[in-house]
């Protein structure tokens, strides 16, 4: 994402001037990338999806993503010792700002910022490597009829698939990483009232 400080910005001022104005924009413009990466980060960790997962097998729907008994770490099927969370919020933290000069009077700030699709590409389904669980929450995971909650059973030790239907309900999609990313697409796009073109990590 390329951040071209305007021209009122920048004002009329004479080389020299727009030289010694150039680092306190840039400190401007990265304090405030990190205040909303940071703002970001929590916002995700806050969630009601990230939160339910974090708690691993033998947490509580709070997400309330499905119907009836069990929760989202068992349902999707993840290990029982992993931690699915933690490559969104290392490709959230990458997230950073650098600088450039493209002429006398234009600074150009570029910030990287991950998209939906990075996120979805590092979060496969344990049982299904082509597909996205995070994408699953906003878009639907198949199967929650075939889903039992039972500790100690299946590869997340708190539930497992039958292979014929013994409940009734439907996965409740969530808006999820997408909405969060463009959210702060948007944030990010408006620092110092800024022309903005984004591109990914």
């Amino acid at each position: 994402m390329a951040i071209k400080i305007p021209k009122q910005v920048m004002g009329n001022a004479s080389k020299q001037a727009i030289k010694l104005l150039k680092p306190n924009i840039e400190d401007a413009v990265s304090k405030r990338v990190e205040e909303l990466k940071q703002q970001m980060i929590s916002e995700f960790m806050n969630h009601p999806v990230t939160e339910e997962i974090m708690n691993g097998y033998n947490a509580t729907n709070t997400s309330n993503t499905l119907s009836g008994e069990g929760n989202l770490f068992s349902f999707i099927g993840f290990e029982s010792d992993d931690a699915p969370i933690i490559p969104i919020i290392e490709a959230l933290e990458k997230t950073n700002v650098s600088f450039s000069m493209i002429t006398s009077t234009s600074v150009i700030a570029n910030i990287s910022l991950p998209s939906p699709q990075d996120i979805f590409a590092m979060t496969p389904m344990p049982w299904a490597s082509g597909r996205s669980w995070a994408k699953g929450i906003e878009s639907g995971i198949s199967g929650i009829g075939f889903y039992i909650q039972k500790y100690g059973q299946g590869r997340s030790e708190g539930g497992f698939q039958t292979k014929s239907k013994v409940r009734s309900g439907r996965f409740k999609n969530t808006p999820y990483i997408s909405a969060l990313l463009n959210k702060y697409r948007i944030l990010f796009s408006k620092i110092n009232n800024a022309q903005i073109n984004i591109k990914s990590l």
